[in-house]
């Protein structure tokens, strides 16, 4: 039996003209090879399914109806329903009307065609790279409602390559404030692509850094395994925009990197009047595993061992070792924004095997008096050397250090970790003490919050802008990263990030966090106006191509954008 294919317009058509079932099926003996048609009281109704016939290459006509009919139905085998032109034409009068009421366009419409460039489609690779461009990954949790949907939208279009306006709408209306500000470039970082690039040759010329007496730390045996060809640089932004160069995946441990780490959850569980009774906030000019205490017999600062050792005794404090641990886990995840944190019990074990001054350290401060009452010395001996054995990749540290930098929110979760008091102590005593007895000129020439380790690691902050960590195990002579102080003092030579440059007029280095590297103007000249008019033609432009039938006409819609402009210029 011969199975026609007609679309639910055209039935619905026939339906509501005839008011009744169509009569049947007639064979047109006057018509070409095999012709079938419908037939009906109706005048202006004959549609005609012709068979699969070639001829010559070709297919014979599919339609025999009138325009108005023809219409509604495709040049395909069978009456088909043209609902690519149907959702055409809804959009146009969706837009028409829109237009008079003065109602803007969607952000899903304006992103649309932002990405489009004047195509009726987006290949999804062309999405997926426009989003790396901004600095934010596809596996950014804040974006996996965009992601999931785009897979799974993905798998049921025809090509399973492009998304149309209405499908494109769909994916990323979720989650369409995060990608507004990205594509507007309104992240901390607008040029990231530029940023990332100089972030490469500051590696390079730490990658090719040789000579000095540098060394991998020995005095813990399983440091010593590390090649000292290992080399990575990972940063996150407070807005969450990503890059990592070099060895960024491979696990190390934190060692005294950990130390800013734990005295912030100290300080936000106990407060720092709380913690400060046990625990001094002077750099000591000393080696961090010196035995000494400042003139109240208390340990210098956090940041050294004696310090670090009294700071792991206040974390939950008449707890197991096993309970701590899990906490101060959990409380790093949470900074991490759930990336990795492990642990490495080889290095915990070497260290207790090797700990001879710490344990010494231990003793002294337990024949002052420096701990809580109740304190179990060795007990809080062995969960300091878990601690130091905690295992991270540069990728991982990187937001927790953004998590600072942002006041204590982690930037790819959103969620408060840390109270603001807590970041505020932390970063200031990882200013003044948190590079050894090299503080000082670290302070002097990088002027951030920084602290390092043996392992090789600098976790470094740049507050309200990022957090990086640089990690290469060779270390000069003071126990800091070879690399790693290089790439800091690079970092700041090139880009006005040092707490006192003066980013109004410090001409000769860059600032990223305005577009191009220029400086904000704060006075309302010539160039204003002009950025104003480029802007007001881009939107102008966005605008035609959503609502082409009224492309001519000045609405209040342009005086809204006009408004919208003035405002964000003042």
């Amino acid at each position: 039996m011969l199975q026609f294919r007609c679309s639910t317009v055209l039935k619905e058509l026939f339906q509501a003209s005839l008011k009744r079932p169509l009569t049947g099926i007639s064979r047109n003996k006057t018509s070409s090879p095999n012709p079938y048609c419908f037939s009906s009281a109706y005048p202006d109704v004959k549609v005609v399914s012709t068979l699969k016939t070639f001829n010559a290459g070709g297919r014979r006509p599919l339609l025999q109806c009138s325009p108005w009919i023809r219409s509604l139905c495709t040049k395909t085998e069978g009456a088909i329903e043209t609902t690519e032109q149907v959702k055409k034409d809804e959009t146009i009068k969706d837009s028409t009307e829109r237009r008079k009421a003065g109602i803007l366009p969607s952000l899903e419409d304006l992103l649309f065609y932002t990405i489009a460039d004047g195509q009726e489609t987006i290949p999804a690779h062309k999405f997926i790279t426009a989003l790396k461009a901004t600095g934010l990954r596809t596996g950014d949790p804040r974006l996996k409602e965009c992601m999931d949907m785009l897979k799974v939208t993905l798998k049921t279009t025809s090509d399973g390559v492009t998304l149309d306006r209405h499908l494109f709408k769909k994916c990323v209306q979720s989650n369409i404030v995060l990608l507004t500000q990205a594509f507007r470039k309104k992240f901390v970082i607008p040029d990231f692509l530029s940023f990332a690039s100089h972030i490469d040759e500051l590696y390079e010329n730490g990658k090719n850094l040789s000579g000095g007496q540098v060394k991998v730390a020995d005095y813990i045996p399983q440091l010593a395994k590390f090649s000292p060809d290992l080399w990575g640089v990972a940063l996150c932004t407070v807005d969450g925009q990503r890059h990592t160069v070099g060895d960024t995946k491979v696990p190390f441990c934190l060692q005294s990197c950990v130390k800013p780490l734990k005295y912030a959850i100290a300080v936000h569980d106990h407060g720092t009047e709380y913690v400060h009774r046990f625990i001094g906030k002077e750099p000591s000019g000393l080696r961090f595993n010196k035995l000494f205490l400042d003139e109240d017999d208390k340990p210098h600062n956090p940041m050294v061992n004696a310090g670090a050792i009294v700071c792991t005794s206040l974390i939950k404090q008449g707890a197991s070792n096993a309970e701590k641990f899990d906490y101060v886990m959990n409380f790093l995840n949470k900074m991490a924004g759930n990336e990795y944190v492990g642990f490495s019990n080889a290095t915990f074990q070497s260290e207790r095997e090797s700990g001879d001054r710490n344990f010494a350290i231990g003793y002294y401060l337990k024949e002052k008096k420096c701990f809580p009452e109740g304190t179990d010395m060795t007990s809080i001996l062995d969960f300091y050397f878990q601690l130091c054995s905690i295992e991270v990749t540069c990728e991982s540290a990187s937001v927790m250090a953004a998590t600072l930098a942002n006041g204590g929110f982690c930037p790819i979760t959103g969620e408060r970790v840390l109270s603001p008091e807590a970041v505020r102590d932390t970063l200031s005593l990882m200013h003044s003490c948190g590079m050894y007895d090299f503080s000082g000129q670290f302070a002097f020439h990088v002027g951030l919050p920084a602290k390092s380790g043996v392992s090789g690691g600098i976790l470094l902050v740049v507050p309200n802008v990022m957090g990086i960590m640089c990690w290469s195990p060779p270390l000069d002579k003071l126990g800091n990263s070879v690399r790693g102080i290089q790439f800091c003092t690079d970092l700041v030579s090139l880009f006005n990030f040092h707490n006192y440059d003066n980013l109004r007029h410090f001409a000769k280095k860059h600032d990223p966090r305005r577009e191009g590297g220029d400086q904000r103007q704060h006075t309302f000249g010539p160039m204003d106006y002009e950025s104003l008019q480029q802007e007001l033609a881009l939107k102008d432009t966005l605008w035609k191509k959503v609502s082409p039938m009224e492309s001519q006409e000045d609405s209040s819609t342009t005086v809204v954008y006009r408004m919208e402009s003035v405002g964000e210029h003042n």
